[in-house]
């Protein structure tokens, strides 16, 4: 953007998990629309490409978002090459495989400091700044995984619900101040997520007819690959009253209604003993 306009219209994004997946297609979303990337990677290598084509526009920087401190520190670092910083987009993640049986205390622990606590780390790094600003706008990188649960699964879903729960109380916390909150809860896309990105449990063989009936369940149907990414954040992060929460693909627009139109119907169905735990 050349006008002196479009450059104050231009944003500053700070985006974790950029190498790779989606955060890949949120950065060069991004960098397409005329904007700012601080662009965060474990291995920064991998956005050696993005720097060589987008020059200054992108600032690649080094991140374990599970590393507190360094989550402060990149903050600080993207907010004095910039001045500011206009949006957050914690999507650093990945996912765990098996059964609530199968997983161990660690591989849990492991998950939830990736998940949810980089999620923390970075997001009360950067609110001090937002606040300051009086704006800002916090994008997490949710899952349909984090509204409805699927079996093999138990672990990832609990990241994203805990993740969901503290996304919704946040959201009521800093709206005073300018800052607003959206999660993205995407569907299955061809990425890594579930393959060299993943972690998987030893598999305890009781369980086989759980896994071959969810294989039997995802047989033939291919993910699609997240080539709107870029242009469906920008739109969200440009409108002036975005949502709380949003789907990204089509498949959790299936899935969601039937399974909250089952919960409404088990609540119906079992009000009496929900008064009668009143003593009415």
């Amino acid at each position: 953007m050349s006008t002196e306009k479009g450059r104050q219209m231009s944003k500053v994004w700070f985006i974790t998990g950029a190498s790779k997946g989606f955060g890949r297609e949120f950065t060069i979303g991004a960098l397409e629309h005329g904007d700012k990337v601080v662009a965060t990677a474990r291995d920064t290598a991998t956005l050696a490409d993005l720097d060589d084509r987008y020059g200054d526009a992108i600032l690649p920087l080094t991140l374990d978002v599970t590393d507190r401190a360094q989550a402060f520190e990149t903050i600080a670092a993207a907010k004095a090459k910039f001045g500011r910083i206009d949006v957050v987009v914690n999507n650093a993640g990945y996912g765990l495989f098996g059964t609530v049986e199968e997983i161990t205390a660690d591989q849990l622990r492991d998950q939830l400091e990736t998940n949810l606590f980089g999620v923390l780390n970075v997001t009360q790094a950067a609110l001090p700044i937002l606040r300051e600003q009086g704006s800002g706008h916090i994008i997490q990188i949710s899952t349909i995984g984090g509204v409805l649960a699927f079996p093999n699964l138990g672990g990832y879903h609990a990241s994203k619900w805990a993740l969901e729960g503290l996304s919704e109380s946040l959201a009521q916390e800093v709206a005073g101040f300018g800052i607003k909150v959206t999660l993205i809860e995407p569907g299955g896309f061809d990425t890594d997520w579930s393959n060299v990105s993943a972690t998987f449990a030893e598999p305890n063989p009781a369980y086989d007819g759980v896994r071959k009936a969810m294989s039997e369940r995802r047989s033939g149907n291919a993910s699609p690959k997240p080539v709107g990414f870029g242009k469906a954040i920008v739109e969200l992060v440009e409108a002036a009253e975005p949502p709380l929460r949003v789907f990204f693909g089509e498949t959790p627009t299936k899935f969601a209604p039937v399974v909250y139109q089952q919960r409404l119907k088990t609540w119906a169905d079992w009000a009496a003993l929900s008064l009668e735990a009143e003593g009415k």
